[in-house]
């Protein structure tokens, strides 16, 4: 069974002036394609074949490093575009925010230990909020590793998560990732969030 690129569920244009159409462009219809496209090659013929792609980021361990960079690189793509959405933004409410607040102090105190996590990853990768053991944790891993593979430190069941790839933000901030970073919060869709959290 092939996967496929979901369609965005907004228009290219509909986060500007925070991430730019272009931008959204190239990342959506070719970086994403590739990591599809790749994934696909890569598990023809295989015994993963017929693998969901949660199964394979479970497994990430034990399949062949282009399954687990190109599948990571597809489940990333697809979570992070159903966390973005325009007129988005503002503060979360109701259990995560209170949640929030519990683990990192302040809605505030949150957002500057988000991007600390972001600005501090060396080279390419991602940033994640995610649910463990009923607590919210904060971190951050490399190129399209993700806190649902087996390996790596970061283990959890991820609620929110950026791309800190340049390839996300280079063409609108350059090499300022940390202005990226404080422009994603404008875009972020707290509902769908919200909507992950199961404490």
């Amino acid at each position: 069974m092939a996967f496929t690129v979901p369609a965005l569920p907004y228009a290219y244009e509909a986060l500007e002036p925070h991430i730019d159409k272009q931008t959204m462009q190239i990342h959506h219809d070719k970086h994403h394609q590739a990591y599809v496209d790749n994934l696909n090659k890569a598990i023809a013929g295989t015994e993963n074949e017929n693998k969901s792609i949660e199964e394979l980021m479970k497994n990430a361990g034990s399949i062949s490093p282009a399954v687990r960079n190109n599948g990571g690189g597809h489940w990333n793509h697809t979570f992070f575009w159903e966390s973005l959405a325009p007129g988005a933004g503002g503060n979360p409410e109701g259990r995560l925010a209170d949640a929030i607040n519990e683990s990192f102090g302040s809605f505030e105190g949150f957002k500057e230990k988000f991007n600390a996590a972001g600005i501090t990853r060396f080279g390419s990768g991602w940033a994640w909020l995610g649910s463990q053991n009923g607590k919210l944790v904060i971190c951050s891993t490399p190129n399209q590793d993700n806190p649902l593979m087996d390996v790596g430190e970061c283990k959890c069941t991820p609620i929110l998560g950026c791309d800190v790839w340049e390839h996300a933000y280079y063409l609108k901030y350059q090499n300022k990732r940390a202005d990226y970073l404080n422009a994603f919060w404008n875009v972020v869709n707290w509902k769908k969030v919200a909507e992950r959290f199961k404490p």
